[in-house]
């Protein structure tokens, strides 16, 4: 009946079928509006677990042993220092030490771990990109990594300071350590080396990519005496270029007339 309010009967289906249609998107969007909530709530607990994981205090712990005994390693060397100092310096007591290193010798070697890692993470971490260059370039970005050492003067003072004592008197924590870590980094240096003398046997190249790290290895090591008398050296970003494109070019004179 017209004015009455009330739908005929021919109209009822398409009303019905429309409201049909507004209830699902309303479900449809309702649905998404919780899977969208769910994942990021999901996302928000990931991230706040992992910081709970850093930041939990066996792990803040271990940090503190850490910084404390490369700190003493660097200034005493290995055989100097001892548990008992490193103890007191992180303010932790030896359980703590055994828990986390399982004694000095584990302790001893996460820090030399990490001090070779300092050292070398720059040429691993783009070994693809340098392998990619011809073998001229890639050579040079070997040695420009290598030198860059000279101007982190903060970071690797104590990595250094730590591979000098291996140096006068190595212990067999490095020997161990030293088969295990090098191994990326002398690669790339020996597949360098190889594109210089491509027919050379594995013997010549290695004793060649040991050479090649030691001409840069002499300067990073030595850093705190060549920036004073009587030398005097100035190591800002411009000298240290200027050093890494002459040790390439003699490097690269040296293997050019070999190939």
């Amino acid at each position: 009946m017209p004015g009455s309010g009330v739908m005929h009967r021919e109209g009822a289906p398409e009303f019905i079928k429309l409201k049909a249609i507004r209830a699902c998107a309303a479900l449809h969007k309702t649905k998404r509006f919780a899977l969208l909530a769910l994942a990021a709530y999901v996302e928000f607990k990931r991230g706040f677990e992992k910081r709970l994981l850093v930041t939990r205090p066996s792990d803040i712990t271990r940090d503190r042993i850490i910084k404390a005994a490369e700190r003493l390693f660097a200034e005493r060397g290995y055989d100097h220092t001892s548990i008992r100092a490193i103890v007191a310096k992180a303010r932790v007591n030896q359980a703590a030490i055994n828990y986390h290193f399982d004694g000095k010798d584990g302790l001893y070697r996460e820090v030399l771990r990490a001090a070779f890692r300092a050292l070398t993470e720059g040429q691993i971490s783009h070994a693809a990109e340098i392998k990619a260059l011809s073998r001229e370039n890639a050579l040079a970005e070997f040695v420009r990594y290598q030198l860059r050492g000279l101007l982190q003067r903060d970071e690797l003072t104590r990595p250094i300071r730590i591979f000098n004592w291996e140096t006068v008197r190595p212990t067999a924590v490095f020997r161990e350590l030293l088969s295990e870590e090098s191994a990326p980094f002398m690669g790339l240096a020996t597949d360098i080396i190889s594109r210089f003398m491509p027919t050379a046997d594995q013997r010549t190249l290695t004793l060649a990519a040991i050479w090649l790290v030691g001409q840069c290895g002499v300067f990073v090591r030595n850093r705190e005496r060549l920036a004073v008398p009587p030398l005097s050296l100035e190591l800002d970003e411009a000298a240290v270029e200027r050093l890494a494109k002459l040790v390439s070019s003699w490097a690269i004179a040296g293997l050019g007339s070999k190939a």
